[in-house]
C-alpha cells in the first residue's frame, strides 16, 4: 500500500448509514440554496441533526463532503438510468443521450452542480479515494450506455476522454462560457470516439 493509500473503511451499520444519508441530504440542500459557500460544516451538522465532531468523523473536510455528495448524486442517476436506459441503437448516441440526461439533471440545480464541481477542482491528494469513486461511477454509467462489460484498453481510453470532455463542458457552462446547445455538440462530437474504437484495426 502506498503512503497515500488508506485502508478500506469498515461497513457502516444501518444507523450509521442513515446518519450519513442525512448528512449528504443536508449538504445537497444547502448547496442547492447557495452553492459552495453555503455549505458550512456547522450548518450541515445542524441540518442533519448530528454533532459537529460526528460530521468530521464521516467527512474530514468540506471538500470530502461535497465530493461524496457528487458521488451520491451520480449513484442516484445510475439507478435511474438502469431503470430507463437510453434507447438508441448506436452506442455513441446512447452515451451522448446518457451524458446529456446527467447534464440536465445538474442543470436543474446549478448551485449544487457548481458546488460539487468546485469541490472536485479543489480536491487534493487527500481526497483521492473519493475522487476516484466519482470517476469510477462516471465510467460505469458510460460503459452501461455502451453495453460493455469487458472494454478493451482502447475503449477505456476513449471513455476517459469522454469523461474529461463532459467535466470540462460542465465547467464552461457553469462559468457562462458555453450554451447548452454547445455542450450538446461537444458531447456528441467526443462520443464519436466510441465508433472509432469499435472498428477493427487496419492491417
Amino acid at each position: 500500500m502506498t503512503a497515500d493509500a488508506r485502508p478500506a473503511a469498515p461497513a457502516l451499520t444501518e444507523r450509521q448509514e442513515a446518519r450519513r444519508r442525512r448528512i449528504l441530504h443536508a449538504s445537497a440542500q444547502l448547496a442547492c440554496r447557495g452553492g459552495f459557500e453555503a455549505v458550512q460544516m456547522r450548518e450541515v451538522a445542524e441540518a442533519a441533526g448530528v454533532a459537529l465532531g460526528t460530521l468530521y468523523r464521516y467527512f474530514p473536510s468540506k471538500i470530502h463532503l461535497l465530493v461524496a455528495t457528487m458521488q451520491d448524486q451520480l449513484q442516484q442517476l445510475h439507478t435511474t438510468l438502469r431503470k430507463r436506459p437510453p434507447a438508441a441503437d448506436d452506442a455513441a448516441q446512447r452515451v451522448a443521450e446518457t451524458l446529456m440526461r446527467a447534464f440536465r439533471a445538474l442543470q436543474r440545480e446549478p448551485h449544487l452542480a457548481d458546488a460539487m464541481v468546485r469541490a472536485l477542482t479543489f480536491a487534493d491528494r487527500g481526497v483521492s479515494p473519493e475522487v476516484d469513486t466519482v470517476s469510477r461511477l462516471t465510467t460505469a454509467i458510460i460503459l452501461d450506455a455502451m453495453g460493455l462489460e469487458h472494454p478493451t484498453p482502447e475503449q477505456l481510453s476513449a471513455v476517459r476522454v469522454i469523461e474529461h470532455t463532459w467535466h470540462s463542458a460542465l465547467i464552461t457552462w457553469l462559468s457562462g462560457r458555453a450554451s447548452i446547445a454547445q455542450v450538446k455538440i461537444d458531447i456528441e462530437t467526443v462520443c464519436r470516439l466510441i465508433d472509432l474504437t469499435a472498428k477493427p484495426a487496419q492491417g
